[in-house]
């Protein structure tokens, strides 16, 4: 499978098992895990390697008197899957969490529990960081 729509329609597929899902007009696929947005896109690196990235927004606008980019960096909501980013925005701390991988030879059921394992890393940073 190396069509960045074919690997987007597989991913709404195993994501509709768990939640509504929206396809925006580029094909991402949208979706939220609790009060986590959630946005999956698709890229074929090079032939052969098509990959699947994940973008959760955790939370924004977080207080900054709140050391958030010392929570987590001491592991708040830690977890395999997913790289969290803490940035200092206008209104205060944003923060993030990206996971890219392979899709290739995935089937639906592993690929929703794959996505289901990164929201749900994102979730348990979010509960982490807002009170």
């Amino acid at each position: 499978m190396t069509d960045i729509a074919d690997m987007l329609d597989l991913a709404r597929r195993a994501l509709e098992r768990f939640h509504e899902v929206q396809v925006d007009d580029d094909g991402a696929v949208t979706f939220v895990h609790g009060a986590v947005p959630c946005v999956v896109q698709g890229l074929e690196l090079e032939e052969g390697l098509p990959v699947l990235n994940v973008t959760c927004v955790v939370a924004w606008d977080l207080s900054l008197e709140l050391d958030v980019p010392t929570r987590v960096a001491m592991g708040a909501g830690e977890g395999l899957f997913g790289t969290p980013r803490v940035v200092r925005g206008d209104n205060g701390w944003d923060v993030t969490l990206r996971y890219a991988f392979p899709v290739a030879g995935l089937q639906e059921k592993p690929l929703g529990t794959l996505l289901m394992l990164v929201a749900g890393h994102a979730s348990a940073l979010r509960a982490e960081l807002v009170d």
